[in-house]
């Protein structure tokens, strides 16, 4: 194993998922507070999704042309430091949105690069990985626990000083990763576009997209879903964390996984268990422990998909395109595929309801099987 700097690695996993466990379950409740309506709410937590769309293809442009990745990391997460800070200015719609629009053009920047920092430093022992980014669960755990808890004792203003606070934590973490020289590897010889057109590139992706398509009502509405039903806020972070529990475990096989079962057929995998839970939470929600099994198979609808994505990703892109081959994909999923999924669902939410939206959800994961199922017959791995 080459020199790794294990735990500054860590760091900014851990901080930067806190910061998605204090934001992505609670933030629709502060918006809530403000008095938005459903579709507000789900227009504004799209810009997070939105931003990457473009903005990971912007950084990781500028990373890869000056071969700096860490600097890029550490400008965008000050940059989003601050321009988080303009939350405390104002609440209306026009002044949250423009804000939210800012900081996300700067949080969007981070993880594809690190995802690319990371797999770097490991070089030949890319198995290892999911140790390194188990830390980023249980920080999420850990916000989206301990938040959970602090909301049902203080007013939902305090989730903003919370938020400042792990932001501090991912500039300060970002400043302490060492640059990892890009290897010149073959794969670098052929374009960006000749890569993507490769058809089970191109079925990858769009399955990608449809996967987290399929989870946007789940990351936009299912806090507000959960309370309208009578779960109180601490029971609702439990659940959150119950999910991300799971999914750190889940890091820890992975290796073993890897070794045992093709990567094509984890993901086919992944999206079966994204059918099941999405119909289980539209259709059970009265029976709390339905809903527990439902959050255990995030285990396989993040924590699968997510480390068998990172493992087919890093394949297809190599050598000089590592860093656009991680934009490109969190610009597909999370950001076309993440946005269409948060901002349909904020219509279907109040037009359809919620058990039909979650099954539209379903039936959107299925989609995205079939596609990895017939297309992705070559991909070896």
């Amino acid at each position: 194993m080459p020199s790794l700097p294990y735990w500054r690695l860590s760091g900014f996993y851990f901080f930067y998922f806190a910061f998605i466990g204090a934001f992505s379950p609670y933030w629709s409740l502060y918006l809530q507070s403000l008095s938005f309506n459903a579709l507000q709410i789900g227009v504004l937590m799209s810009l997070l999704l939105v931003a990457r769309i473009f903005s990971p293809a912007v950084w990781g442009w500028l990373a890869d042309h000056t071969g700096k990745r860490v600097r890029v990391v550490q400008v965008a997460a000050v940059s989003g430091l601050l321009s988080f800070c303009g939350f405390f200015a104002g609440e209306s719609f026009a002044w949250i949105f423009f804000v939210m629009l800012l900081m996300s053009f700067f949080w969007s920047a981070s993880l594809p690069l690190m995802e690319a920092i990371t797999l770097s430093h490991l070089e030949n022992y890319t198995d290892k990985y999911g140790r390194i980014r188990s830390w980023g669960s249980v920080g999420f755990v850990l916000a989206v626990v301990g938040i959970g808890y602090l909301l049902e004792q203080v007013e939902i203003i305090w989730l903003l000083w919370v938020v400042l606070g792990l932001k501090l934590g991912i500039v300060i973490f970002s400043y302490h990763i060492p640059e990892k020289e890009i290897m010149r590897h073959a794969t670098g010889l052929h374009s960006v576009r000749q890569i993507c057109l490769r058809p089970e590139v191109m079925a990858f992706l769009l399955s990608s997209l449809l996967m987290l398509f399929a989870h946007g009502a789940y990351y936009t509405f299912f806090s507000i879903y959960l309370v309208e039903h009578g779960y109180d806020k601490g029971f609702v972070g439990w659940l959150w964390a119950t999910g991300v529990i799971c999914e750190i475990g889940i890091f820890f096989i992975m290796p073993w996984l890897m070794r045992h079962f093709r990567l094509k057929h984890i993901l086919i995998f992944s999206f079966a268990c994204a059918v099941l839970r999405f119909v289980l939470i539209g259709q059970c929600v009265e029976w709390p422990i339905v809903i527990i099994f439902a959050q255990i198979l995030h285990a396989a609808t993040y924590g699968t998909h997510h480390v068998a994505a990172m493992m087919v990703i890093h394949q297809f892109f190599q050598g000089r395109h590592q860093a656009k081959g991680q934009a490109i994909y969190t610009s597909t999923a999370y950001g076309i595929g993440g946005a269409l999924g948060a901002v349909f669902s904020g219509y279907t939410w109040d037009w359809l309801g919620a058990d039909i939206t979650f099954f539209i959800n379903a039936a959107a994961a299925l989609a995205g099987l079939v596609l990895i199922a017939w297309k992705m017959k070559s991909f070896n791995h």
